[in-house]
């Protein structure tokens, strides 16, 4: 699986495999504290917080559906 990271300017990173050791390397740092994101009164980890930057982290899947186009 890969994942996409999008920080709270628009840049983003691709991530392969690893998104906390990837997103280290990427941008030269050793720590990362996790971000979490209240849903349904639950925490749950959705990036991380690196060098001052706020990193959401998606999971990127093949879309296998038919497109929408705008019309029925």
């Amino acid at each position: 699986m890969r994942y996409l990271g999008l920080d709270q300017y628009g840049a983003h990173y691709a991530i392969r495999k690893h998104p906390r050791k990837e997103l280290l390397e990427q941008l030269g740092r050793q720590h990362a504290a996790k971000m979490y994101l209240e849903v349904n009164g639950r925490a749950r980890h959705c990036g991380y917080v690196i060098a001052g930057l706020w990193i959401d982290v998606f999971a990127v899947q093949p879309f296998l559906g038919k497109p929408f186009l705008g019309k029925d």
